[in-house]
C-alpha cells in the first residue's frame, strides 16, 4: 500500500518543522513540534488558498 503523505522537508531534531505533501490532494501542511507536542496546519498560498504541489507517479 502507498504512504498517503509523504515528507518533503525536515529541520530539527526534539524542536523544529516539518513539510508534508499529500498524494492524493497535493496539499502541503506545515508540522510543528517542540518535545512532545505539535501542530499541523495547512500552507497557504498569497490568497489564502491551500498551497499545491503537483503530484507524479513515482
Amino acid at each position: 500500500m502507498k504512504k498517503r503523505f509523504i515528507k518533503v522537508h525536515s529541520e530539527g531534531t526534539i524542536k523544529g518543522n516539518e513539510i508534508w505533501v499529500d498524494r492524493e490532494t497535493g496539499v502541503n501542511y506545515l508540522f510543528h513540534f517542540d518535545g512532545n507536542a505539535g501542530g499541523l496546519t495547512p500552507l497557504l498560498n498569497k490568497d489564502g488558498k491551500p498551497l499545491v504541489t503537483p503530484i507524479y507517479d513515482e
